[in-house]
């Protein structure tokens, strides 16, 4: 069983240092706990240790631990991993009991062996389910938002905290509410998509399910906190390159990039905030004092945890040399306001000299501190340090978490185009051919599930003997798929012509053709360093996948393609001559089982695209809240997209009405009720989403043509009708003005509605003076 606090008397914690009663406001407990400190436990309380672990073995003993940390020991890094980054192959890491194990050994020594008994805060990634070994891996989060569902985000990321915290972990680094308007950038999987609204409602419904809804001051259970990263402008860096400049003005930043930090950080309790890679005019956001501190602490009033991303204080020397030595690129961020170094804190190891020698004022390490331990404090660490190495096995990849993966993934597939062949019959002959159709991606910062189901393994569990089903590999993309692996092969080109003449020969004696392509994790993932690339200039498919799509094609078969990818794919040519295009993006341990469910049609697709599809990458940056002045046109080609944000089809077929206003006009300050009819036209129940989009028709400063503004998703039986509504008020109608202020200007707006951003129905409202 766990360890826990024992009961005490009255006159016992009458004894007891003030820090140390659970009873005492955690204000106090932490004010008296720094007085206490010395300025060397003081900086080891915003350090963190991860590959320095593999020093210390697997196993570490106390003297070990006091000999290397003397001082305490702040933060753990991933504590599921054998000692720092790596491949599961080489590095596979630890699963739910032996990380409790782990976690318990090593807060067993900082709670009974250091002078004051300040116990380790440990982190893990946890983006689409915690990524370690035996957890649950849902959907990637460009997937997620396919769902355009909240509620299915909130439960997702309640069972990501349960699994995290079984494990002894307090704090998860994730979510992503960067706005990605660059494809080529790898790192596009790891977001919601390019809106702010849409980013910013599937942020805030992350947290919730990670910390709970509300701020709260105690972490309840099975609850972790939640880390809102990357702060900001990370997701349009300069030609789509990983860490590369936002070339970003203050306006565009306040008003498409910062509001989804700004929806999490005043509609919740985020508890942690991390900084990004990038500048912005010039300035990294590890040193933006106006970023984090005028902005976020300011304008926000955000109280919590700054930390740093992964060696982010180093590269202000290494790369953005705005420090001379890592002692100066210390001060500057803690000056900045940055509060921990993640994640070997090599960096502020320095402060201790630097403080001594009074080049950085002591105040600055105590701020940091203080929101350390305010964290362990509200998690409860001093009362309740270990894990139960049980529950995190009983708790970890139950059947419940493996259903709800298998909901997800169904409800962010997303149909792109049907030309009647889906949904499949479970008859005849099929051929399910690919480089994705026999592995399951589950794309980068993966767990590793007990299980995973692939595309022909779930189209062979749905069919059973119902139908023939016959498979080939087509072509390799990479000769490996692993997101660790610093160099990345492609495939040999004559090795994959060879697999595709034996893939048209697996096909000839096939009624239908179900091809998996797209990505693998080599070929789309986070470029975190010059010899780890994961950037691409190119949109096309990697490899030799046109051509097995054009060889597959010359049987004259009807040939669905399924996109297994991290980055959309400009496949003009597919999406032109396939009979149906499905997107699944990475859809997690039971995406195979989910496809087949979408693929025989026992479940209708409903996934809405939360990124416009470029046609080639000379469109870019392309996203559909365009200013008014873009999109003029081409010599030779269009501006038009391949598919537009938030395109998706359905089975059946359904009718979103016009707009209808509560009321012609409003004031400055006014609200109105906007309602949307929507009906199931067709013959089968199917999910549709009403999406309500705004435009400012004359503005101070320039505005978007749209912008969207509220949706929702929603059930509807054949003949159905259902009345949605939507409020609009200051918070949407508002702008920054020419003085940078907020402010509703007088004048029209045009109100639309529709089920995508391109199809819609307006109606005029008028804000008056």
């Amino acid at each position: 069983m766990a360890a826990t606090a024992a009961p005490r008397t009255t006159a016992a914690r009458e004894a007891a240092p003030l820090y140390k009663d659970a009873a005492a406001p955690v204000e106090a407990r932490v004010e008296d706990l720094l007085r206490r400190m010395t300025l060397e436990e003081k900086v080891a309380q915003i350090t963190t240790i991860w590959e320095a672990r593999k020093a210390l073995g697997a196993a570490p003993s106390p003297a070990a631990l006091s000999a290397a940390y003397p001082n305490g020991l702040g933060q753990v890094a991933r504590p599921s991993d054998a000692g720092g980054a790596g491949s599961p192959r080489t590095n596979p890491g630890r699963g739910p009991r032996a990380t409790a194990e782990y976690v318990n050994r090593l807060q067993r020594w900082a709670v009974e062996r250091t002078r004051l008994g300040i116990p380790i805060l440990f982190h893990e990634e946890g983006l689409h389910g915690l990524a370690a070994k035996g957890a649950t891996s849902f959907p990637q989060a460009i997937a997620l938002a396919s769902s355009w569902d909240p509620d299915l985000v909130r439960a997702v990321n309640e069972v990501t905290a349960r699994e995290t915290r079984a494990r002894g972990v307090q704090l998860s680094l994730t979510p992503v509410v960067d706005i990605a308007r660059d494809p080529r950038w790898g790192r596009i999987e790891e977001t919601f998509g390019e809106d702010p609204y849409l980013v910013g409602e599937m942020g805030v419904a992350a947290v919730e399910g990670l910390q709970g809804r509300g701020p709260t001051a105690r972490l309840g259970e099975g609850r972790v906190f939640a880390t809102l990263k990357h702060l900001t402008g990370h997701g349009q860096p300069e030609a789509g390159q990983n860490i590369a400049p936002a070339p970003l003005a203050e306006r565009e930043l306040r008003e498409f990039f910062l509001p989804p930090f700004e929806q999490v950080v005043t509609r919740t309790g985020i508890a942690a905030v991390m900084a990004s890679y990038n500048e912005v005019d010039g300035v990294p956001s590890h040193v933006n004092r106006w970023l984090l501190g005028d902005v976020l602490r300011g304008e926000w009033a955000y109280r919590g945890a700054v930390v740093s991303d992964y060696y982010a204080i180093d590269q202000l020397q290494s790369i953005h040399h705005v420090a001379r030595t890592l002692d100066e690129a210390a001060a500057r961020a803690i000056d900045a306001g940055v509060d921990a170094d993640l994640p070997e804190g090599t960096a502020y190891a320095t402060l201790v000299k630097a403080v001594r020698e009074g080049r950085v004022r002591e105040a600055a390490v105590d701020r940091a501190a203080r929101h350390m331990l305010t964290l362990k404090m509200r998690a409860g660490l001093f009362e309740r340090p270990y894990a139960d190495p049980a529950a995190a096995e009983r708790v970890t990849n139950t059947p419940a978490a493996r259903a709800l993966a298998r909901t997800a993934a169904a409800r962010s597939i997303t149909l792109l185009t049907n030309k009647g062949m889906l949904p499949l019959k479970a008859e005849g002959t099929i051929a399910v051919i690919g480089p994705n159709a026999a592995v399951a991606r589950l794309g980068g910062y993966y767990g590793q599930p007990p299980v995973t189901v692939s595309i022909l393994d779930g189209i062979r569990a749905k069919v059973g003997k119902r139908a023939r089903i016959v498979h080939a590999e087509g072509v390799r993309i990479t000769e490996g798929d692993d997101w660790w692996e610093d160099k990345v092969t492609l495939a040999d080109p004559a090795a994959n012509r060879r697999r595709i003449a034996a893939a048209v020969e697996t096909a000839r004696g096939a009624d239908r053709i179900v091809l998996a392509i797209g990505d693998t994790e080599q070929t789309s993932r986070e470029g975190w360093d010059p010899k780890h690339l994961g950037d691409r200039p190119s949109l096309d498919l990697v490899g030799e996948q046109q051509e097995l799509f054009d060889a597959l094609k010359a049987l004259g078969k009807p040939i669905a393609v399924v996109l297994i990818n991290g980055r959309p794919a400009s496949t003009v040519a597919i999406a032109e001559q396939a009979d149906a295009l499905v997107e699944g993006w990475y859809l997690g341990e039971q995406g195979g089982n989910a496809m087949a469910d979408v693929l025989f049609g026992d479940v209708n697709p409903g996934g809405k695209l939360p990124v416009t599809i470029p046609r080639n990458a000379g469109q870019l940056p392309i996203f559909y809240n365009v200013k008014p002045s873009a999109h003029r046109g081409y010599l030779f080609d269009t501006t038009a997209p391949l598919f537009p944000f938030g395109h998706g089809l359905s089975y059946t077929r359904f009718d979103v009405g016009a707009p209808r206003l509560s009321a012609a006009s409003i004031g400055p300050a006014g609200h109105v009720t906007v309602s949307v009819d929507v009906a199931n036209t067709g013959a089968r129940a199917g999910d549709e989403v009403v999406q309500l989009y705004i435009r400012d028709d004359v503005s101070s400063v320039t505005r978007p043509v749209k912008e969207l503004k509220g949706f929702r998703r929603v059930t509807l039986a054949p003949g159905e009708r259902r009345t949605v509504t939507f409020d609009i008020g200051p918070d949407a109608l508002q702008l920054w003005s020419r003085d940078m202020k907020r402010v509703v200007e007088p004048g029209t707006f045009t109100i639309m509605a529709g089920a995508n951003s391109v199809e819609l129905k307006s109606a005029t409202l008028t804000v008056t003076k």
